[in-house]
């Protein structure tokens, strides 16, 4: 049989099959075809807790509205060191919260588990005191605006020990826990 006459066959049993079940088995077929929704996993796949912050690495990062290259760009971070919250994974990729509440999904390879906060990102236009110890009545070693980025190097449950660096120096000191975006209430590490 030559192959034209297959393929005539082929068309000639598809014609016999009744239209609804044929579209039926294409509507079935199309379904096969389409990506699926993403589902993360129930557990982290790291094993490490959910949700929990993290730093970029580098620049530029897309943040996409999926995990995977081929899903769209919802914005580009342009600076790294960018605090995030990690709130969910799915294989190699980890969906993120931003300050903003923004949310889109990275590559695991352009966050790090270097730890970075915000000065009290809530209280546009105010000032937050770095203090040179662990007490509300410690003097202050600099004043930091709203939103100001930090390096934490440490925090007790109450106090975080960071570095604040600007054109004019670097400062470091102590900042309230509840005071920083960047850490969670009672959390504590070195």
């Amino acid at each position: 049989m030559s192959e034209s006459t297959a393929i005539l066959r082929y068309f000639q049993s598809i014609r016999s099959i009744p239209a609804a079940l044929l579209g039926a088995l294409l509507l079935v077929a199309a379904l096969a075809a389409a990506p699926l929704p993403v589902q993360a996993a129930e557990g982290p796949s790291t094993g490490l807790p959910l949700p929990r912050f993290a730093t970029t690495r580098s620049t530029p990062i897309n943040v996409r509205v999926g995990p995977g290259t081929r899903y769209a760009i919802s914005w580009v971070y342009v600076k790294a060191g960018t605090p995030v919250e990690i709130i969910q994974e799915f294989d190699t990729w980890r969906k993120i919260r931003d300050v903003d509440g923004s949310e889109g999904w990275v590559h695991q390879n352009l966050l790090s588990g270097k730890r970075a906060g915000l000065a009290a990102p809530w209280r546009a236009g105010d000032q937050v005191p770095l203090r040179s110890g662990k007490s509300p009545t410690d003097g202050v070693r600099a004043y930091l605006s709203s939103g100001f980025r930090v390096e934490i190097g440490g925090c007790d449950g109450s106090w975080c020990e960071v570095m604040a660096s600007a054109e004019a120096g670097s400062y470091s000191g102590f900042l309230q826990q509840s005071e920083l975006w960047g850490v969670y209430e009672g959390e504590t590490f070195n």
